[in-house]
This record gives structure tokens, sequence and C-alpha cells, in this order.
């Protein structure tokens, strides 16, 4: 099995990808990249998020020649995305950017492109060669052989051209064309693989088609830094990458929501309920299992591993920390007191929270 402790430490800012590093999140802007004011504030949402990484299209020369000014009013390595006009990268580059995108299929003129690689190679700036089946060149067959082919050969391009500090990614909208084309990469090479199912689309769809592949391919380790990529906000895209990463035990960061699916022994709103407790432990950047659960047969027995949760009955609630009930309260107070009880553990972050709050609870 592959092993992505094996693949090359590639260094994008402060950020260090491959080797055994955390799978780093990452996410795209769909803002103008002109517009400084609206990009900055998106990066800035995003890095609230846990982004880890943030690309930005670069379309224009206006744009390009913004980027040192986004750079300097974020705090996560910016990479510019760069198609047909490679003449911008240079630009990028004197911006200051951590990494560019190059993408195989939108490169007119290799000329130019060895030109660019050679001036990233000056600055020790990563590329990433990027490839996406529906911009695959016509010369490549359009499945999982043709993108590892073309993947491999401007890899190799790159590196006759004297340079070796990059990533590589391959990327279907077919979550298992996706999957297989990585593990027939990861055979190939060392370098650290950007995983992603690309064009996955909106809401549960696209929630569906990134979970799937990115999972298949991060079970057979496979994938050093992940982009989940949906139509829409992409503050969604790093909320679903968490997940994905803490559900399969391979990132430690945030709540994990437990709860139980309503029946006919449910006496209250359980949705409401799991909605505002999602809704104010949305920031909570902490490891913590929360549970709210709808019945006394789904209560602390079956959510005894959380660290914390509550449990309905008609008109009350049970609060347990750790399996162990604290008391019954009414609905509305047991909410609030397991709200208040994971913010105080977020901001105490010290290992005696529990038995500082257990005492609190027994003395209430």
């Amino acid at each position: 099995m592959w092993r992505r402790e094996s693949t090359i430490p590639v260094r994008i800012g402060n950020v260090v990808i491959g080797g055994g590093n955390p799978i780093a999140v990452q996410s795209m802007t769909n803002t103008h990249t002109e517009d400084v004011t609206a990009t900055v504030y998106q990066i800035k949402r995003l890095e609230k998020a846990g982004c880890e990484l943030v690309r930005v299209a670069v379309p224009t020369r206006d744009s390009a020649l913004k980027l040192r000014e986004i750079k300097k009013s974020i705090s996560i390595p910016l990479i510019a995305d760069l198609h047909f006009d490679l003449s911008l990268g240079f630009i990028a580059l004197e911006m200051g950017v951590d990494k560019i995108r190059i993408n195989p299929g939108t490169v007119p003129n290799r000329d130019i492109l060895k030109s660019l690689v050679l001036e990233a190679k000056a600055r020790n700036v990563p590329i990433r060669i990027g490839v996406n089946k529906g911009s695959l060149p016509d010369n490549y067959s359009k499945d999982k052989e043709g993108l590892v082919r073309c993947a491999l050969d401007y890899l190799k391009l790159v590196e006759d051209w004297g340079y070796n500090n990059l990533v590589v990614s391959i990327k279907s909208s077919d979550p298992e064309e996706t999957v297989s084309a990585n593990i027939l990469l990861a055979s190939y090479v060392r370098y650290p693989i950007s995983l992603g199912v690309t064009e996955a689309g909106g809401g549960w769809r696209g929630i569906v088609k990134s979970s799937i592949g990115m999972a298949l391919a991060l079970k057979e380790g496979i994938g050093d830094t992940i982009r989940v990529s949906l139509t829409g906000d992409p503050v969604m895209e790093v909320k679903v990458a968490y997940e994905i990463l803490r559900t399969l035990g391979l990132r430690k960061r945030g709540v994990n929501l437990i709860a139980c699916p309503t029946c006919g022994r449910c006496q209250v709103d359980l949705e409401s309920y799991y909605k505002e407790v999602e809704s104010a432990l949305e920031d909570i950047k902490i490891p913590i299992d929360v549970a709210v659960m709808g019945c006394s047969v789904n209560g602390p027995g079956e959510a005894r591993l959380a660290d914390c949760g509550v449990a309905f009955g008609k008109d009350k609630a049970i609060f347990f920390i750790k399996g162990e009930i604290m008391g019954t309260f009414s609905p509305r107070e047991a909410i609030e007191k397991l709200i208040g009880y994971v913010k105080e553990a977020e901001r105490s972050k010290n290992e005696n929270v529990t038995t500082v709050l257990l005492s609190t609870e027994r003395d209430a």
C-alpha cells in the first residue's frame, strides 16, 4: 500500500505537505481577484474555518498585480492558479505568491512554460502540475491511463529543466476514476499528491461525490493535501474536508457531532436542537465529541463515549459528561449547559477542564 509518509516534503509558505505531515486542507476563492477587499474578506472567512492553503484565479494582469496586497493581508499561503496566459505567472512570482498551479491542458507555449519554471526555480517557489480530465490535452486518452501519462510527461518535462520542487494532482468529476487514477499515479511518483474530485457540484450531491472519492483514496494512504470542490461558498469546502479527515481519523479538529435518527420515541424537535448546537459550536477548534440524542434509549448509554451530550425526554433532558449524568433539566437549560461546557473547554484548553466542570455541576 502507498504511504503518504514516503512522499517528498514540499514547503508552501509556512505549511509543509508530504513526508507524513498532516494532510493540509485547502480551498479556492470564488471572488474576482482584482477585488482585493472581497477576496481578502473571503480568505479571512476561510482561515477562520481552518483553511491552510488558499488558491486564487489569476486571469488578468490586474489580478496578478493585486496578489502582493492580498498576500500581505492574510495569514495562510497564497497560490496562483494560472491558465492560458503564463506570462501572468512571472508577475505572480514577483508579487510573492507561495506556489503556482499549472494545468497542462491550458499551456499553449512550452517555451514560456520553461521560462516560468526556471523563474520559479530561481525563487524556490513550488509548482503544482494539475491535470484535469475536462481539459486533458487531445493527444492523451480520456481515461485514467491518459490522466496519469499526462501528469508524468509534464513532471518529467519540468525535471528535465532542472526543477523538482513539485506537487502533482490528477482529477476527474467521476469519484471512482479519480481514485483509480490516483492509485496508479502513486505507483510512479513520490511527489506530494493534491487530492480532489473536480466539478463535484453543489449541495449534498457534491459532498457525497467528494467524500466517496477522497475517502477511498485517503484510506489507501494517498493524498497530502485535499480540496473539496463544491459549487457555492468555499467555506463549506473547508468544513466538509475536515469532516472527511476527522471521520477517517486523519485529523483531529473541531466538534464531532453525534446524533440519533429521529423515531416515534422522540418527543422534541431534535432537528432544531441539533442545528442550534451545530451553529453554536461551529468555530470550536479543539477536538471534542458532542452528542445530541432524542430519547433515553439513545441517551448516555449509546453515546457514553462522547465527551458530553444531552438526551431528551418529554419536556425534560439530561445533561451528561463522559456518560455520567449531571442532572435533569428543561430542554433549553440542557442545551445551554452543553454549549457552555464545550465553549469553556475551548477557552480553557487544558486537561483539567472536565474535572473542574464536573465539580461545578455537582455543586450546582
